[in-house]
């Protein structure tokens, strides 16, 4: 499957779902939804997908998508509408655009980033922290330790 196809099906289940609580539920008409899902589409596909997917897990991309889906959701709908408590419209959203990016997102690192020639040499780094053992180079014999202390 390849990024069209992955880009595809984004947008016709989050128009699809978007439609069902924003339209159904909220009345906001469906250009305005339309337009609402293009924009968050093509921006989660981008940065969530394509960025933040390859270099994290599925969780790290899935709770980025919230956020992200959240504030787009948000700041679009007081752009195009006039309503009451939109920040709720858009919260009930934005989880349920993220239940389906948990399920999406496994069908992309099995279909999309599986098949993917460009980064076959890519591996991501794994962060190791290691603190600093070592002894002192100046030993300190007992009178200077005692005379380090009383001052």
């Amino acid at each position: 499957m390849d990024h069209l196809k992955a880009i595809t099906i984004k947008f016709l289940a989050s128009l699809a779902l978007l439609y069902m609580i924003l339209g159904m539920l909220y009345g906001m008409s469906f250009g305005n939804v339309f337009l609402i899902t293009l924009t968050l589409g093509v921006v989660s596909y981008l940065i969530g997908d394509l960025f933040i997917l390859r270099r994290t897990n599925n969780s790290i991309a899935t709770a980025a998508d919230f956020g992200l889906s959240l504030f787009v959701i948000w700041i679009m709908s007081m752009a195009l509408t006039t309503g009451d408590n939109l920040f709720m419209m858009s919260l009930i959203a934005a989880v349920g655009i993220t239940i389906f990016e948990y399920f999406f997102h496994k069908l992309m690192a099995t279909e999309v980033m599986g098949n993917d020639e460009t980064d076959k040499d890519f591996s991501p780094r794994t962060m190791q922290y290691q603190t600093e053992a070592a002894e002192e180079l100046n030993d300190l014999d007992e009178d200077d330790r005692d005379s380090e202390k009383r001052q």
